[in-house]
C-alpha cells in the first residue's frame, strides 16, 4: 500500500510544473477586436499574397498592428504589434513597414522583424533577453478578416 500511494505522490510531484511563459515585460496585452474589410479600397491590398498593411488605429494593438497576408496553406493571414517588442512604447517604438522586404523596422535601436514570422532578424551580440514580435489571433471569412487578442 505504501508503494502505492509514494507512486502516486510522485507523480502529483512530476504533474506539476512551473510558470515558464515568455511574457514580454515591455508590452500590455490588452483586449481588442479589429475587423478588416477587404473589398474596402483602403485594405484591399490584403487580397494579394505576400502583401502588407499598417494599420494606425487606436482600437488596434497598442500602437497599431501590421497584418500581413502569407500563402494560403498557411491560415492565410497573420497580424503583429506595431510597438516594438523591446522597448516600452514611446515616440521612437512605433516600427515603420518596409513594403519590399516584408518586415519592420524599429527606430529606437534600429532592430528590424520579419513580417512572414514576427521574429527579430537584427544580429545582436548583447547577452541581454530580447523578444519577438507580440502576434495577435487571426481569422477571415467573407472578405472580413478579424483580428484578436
Amino acid at each position: 500500500m505504501q508503494r502505492i500511494l509514494a507512486f502516486f505522490l510522485l507523480i502529483l510531484l512530476f504533474a506539476c510544473d512551473t510558470d515558464t511563459s515568455d511574457r514580454n515585460p515591455y508590452l500590455q496585452e490588452i483586449g481588442f477586436r479589429f475587423d478588416i474589410n477587404t473589398n474596402l479600397p483602403l485594405y484591399s491590398d490584403l487580397t494579394n499574397e505576400g502583401s502588407a498593411i499598417y494599420i494606425g488605429n487606436s482600437q488596434a494593438g497598442t500602437r497599431g498592428i501590421f497584418v500581413i497576408k502569407t500563402l494560403s496553406a498557411f491560415a492565410g493571414y497573420r497580424a503583429f504589434e506595431a510597438s516594438c517588442p523591446n522597448h516600452t512604447p514611446s515616440n521612437c517604438s512605433t516600427m515603420t513597414l518596409d513594403t519590399s522586404r516584408n518586415s519592420v523596422t524599429c527606430e529606437c535601436d534600429e532592430y528590424n522583424y520579419s513580417l512572414f514570422t514576427g521574429q527579430l532578424l537584427t544580429k545582436l551580440d548583447d547577452d541581454q533577453r530580447f523578444y519577438n514580435m507580440l502576434e495577435y489571433r487571426v481569422s477571415a471569412g467573407n472578405g472580413v478578416i478579424y483580428v484578436t487578442n
